[in-house]
């Protein structure tokens, strides 16, 4: 028997046999899984991994004040006129000792040092060559006038010295390799990713290579589906081959894992209730099991244990997560990404190791199981009218469900978590629909379009104005009320489409849960000026309490700058950020 708590109650021991809600399963996993000691890794091993420490600018980028266009270093107020050029100043030690004199200007390019003397740069597009000196100097006649500071990045613009660039618990992508790239970093240190032993099981299976199939004898598609599940979440991997139903071989079978020195052994099979169903014993055997049957549909017999390996001389001692998952493909495959995925991210760092969650129309009725909730296998794409009228996620399911069927899982990018009941549910109705793969990477029918289509103004104007109205009528107990305002003198007047602000309307909603509980309760276009923005800011936070406004649009506008330092520090209700 094992002990174990849930988030907000304790629950007290009870048999490993007791079948439990996911949610309970889901978080015992989580609840005895512990992250992986950091290790330390060159920074192109990085990528991918999740980082274990704080990490500070020692220097301050730009280092020196640089320009940001292609122009011309020049004294503000000398004003429009006709100038020598007395340097060039390009990236390195170029003009390195020159100073900018009134009556004079300095080439730069684009991240050139500014020049001492020199307090603005004229774009070259603003300038015009004209004839050189009798002495052969270069000339350049300024169009227009400066101001002090323009188009130069002072030291320290991007980051401060000293700044937290990168925080622990960060996963590390392409921009994040280039952030430590910039600040020098070349040894990271990270949690690593575990290794994942993978172990088939049964008398019937046998190598998919065989050509021919004797009498009640199938091929292993379930160690290759899960050896290529674990690579897709970037584990290394071990595989144990298949195991006849032998509890000697099976004893083998684990004691190889152990001395591989394994994070997570994977079997599939001999979890279930018959006669030479072994695994679930020798987890028995060999350590503790927490659970064997979870709620569920497909799924229901899977086993979750830990293996206590002692310390030796040459290995320390280490708790191996073990999942005895069904044997049926389907099952197998939902109970790796419904529990083992989850671990594996855990002992990788990561904060939130639970798979995304969104919200789906399905596209056709779905009859309820009365007993068990069933995580039905579907597609989800973004359509431009998901069935009520705007934009959002539609699901459609992959076919016949039965557990053995693997083809059900075929191009399935999600699991619509199907409740329990004795009803059917229409077409139409709103699921919480679990991401399996990247929804980006499957193909679109042509009655659909991207989600960048269908965000890119191409919405109306009478249905956008209700989009944030619907959102508001459907989820009037919202625990995060948000409002989108679009800054755009270009839009509020009706020169252009607002590109912006429903695309975030849609995905706010859309991923609702995954920010709290928020939703849109409100939306307004207005012009770039302070007035108008600080209008609809104060509205918004003194009369309509919302929690979270959001801006989209011109953000580096002057006017959209003082209206949000004159709302910090002037609106009576604080509560709206």
């Amino acid at each position: 028997m094992a002990e174990y708590h849930t988030s907000q109650r304790e629950v007290t021991m009870c048999p490993p046999s007791t079948m439990l809600s996911v949610e309970d399963a889901t978080h015992i996993v989580l609840s005895i899984t512990k992250c992986l000691e950091p290790v330390t890794v060159q920074l192109h091993e990085a990528l991918g991994l999740i980082l274990a420490t704080d990490l500070h600018a020692p220097d301050p980028l730009p280092p020196y004040p640089a320009s940001v266009k292609d122009g011309f270093a020049v004294i503000a107020a000398d004003g429009p006129g006709d100038y020598p050029v007395i340097a060039e100043s390009r990236a390195g030690n170029d003009a390195a000792g020159v100073i900018v004199s009134s009556g004079t200007v300095v080439y730069i390019t684009t991240g050139g040092p500014v020049p001492e003397g020199a307090d603005a740069v004229v774009q070259v597009e603003n300038t015009q060559q004209i004839e050189e000196s009798p002495e052969g100097m270069k000339r350049i006649r300024i169009l227009t006038r400066a101001y002090k500071g323009q188009d130069i990045r002072p030291v320290g613009y991007d980051i401060q010295k000293g700044a937290v660039v990168l925080k622990s618990g960060e996963r590390i992508g392409a921009a994040e390799i280039g952030l430590l790239a910039t600040i020098g970093v070349v040894m990271v240190k990270v949690y690593p990713i575990p290794t994942i032993a993978v172990l088939s099981t049964g008398d019937e299976l046998v190598d998919p290579a065989s050509d021919f199939l004797g009498r009640g004898q199938i091929r292993d598609s379930n160690r290759g589906m899960l050896l290529a599940a674990a690579t897709q979440q970037q584990c290394k991997v071990l595989d144990l081959g298949i195991a006849c139903d032998e509890n000697e071989e099976l004893e083998a079978k684990l004691d190889k894992a152990i001395s591989a020195g394994v994070d997570i052994l994977l079997s599939s099979g001999g979890v279930s209730m018959g006669d030479k169903d072994f695994v679930k014993n020798l987890l028995e055997r060999r350590g503790t099991i927490y659970f064997n049957r979870v709620c569920m549909k497909p799924g229901k017999p899977i086993t979750f244990a830990t293996i206590n390996v002692a310390s030796t001389e040459t290995r320390p001692g280490k708790n191996i997560l073990a999942f005895g998952l069904p044997g049926n493909p389907v099952s197998c495959l939902v109970c790796f990404y419904l529990m083992a995925i989850p671990a594996i991210r855990r002992l990788a760092g990561w904060r939130d190791p639970k798979l995304w969650r969104v919200q789906a129309r399905i596209s056709e009725p779905r009859t309820l199981d009365p007993l068990r909730p069933e995580y039905h296998r579907a597609i989800i794409r973004w359509e431009q009218d998901n069935g009520s009228g705007y934009p959002g996620f539609v699901a459609v399911s992959t076919g016949h469900q039965v557990s053995s069927r693997l083809l059900s899982m075929k191009s399935a990018n999600s699991l619509l978590e199907l409740p329990t009941g004795n009803t059917i549910l229409p077409a139409g109705t709103m699921v919480w629909a679990l991401l399996i793969s990247d929804v980006s990477s499957m193909p679109v029918p042509q009655t659909s379009v991207s989600m960048d289509n269908v965000l890119s103004g191409q919405i109306s104007s009478a249905k956008y104005e209700n989009m944030f109205k619907n959102s508001q009528e459907e989820h009037s107990d919202t625990s995060v009320k948000v409002a989108v305002l679009t800054v755009s003198d270009t839009v509020a007047c009706g020169a252009g489409p607002d590109r912006s602000g429903p695309r975030a309307v849609s995905v706010i909603n859309s991923l609702s849960e995954k920010l709290g509980g928020a939703r849109v309760v409100a939306t307004e276009v207005v012009h770039d000026t302070v007035d108008h923005i600080r209008g609809a800011i104060q509205r918004w936070s003194d009369h309509d309490k919302v929690d979270l406004i959001l801006t989209t649009g011109d953000e580096n506008s002057n006017a959209f700058s003082c209206c949000c330092w004159y709302s910090w520090l002037n609106l009576d209700n604080q509560h709206a950020r």
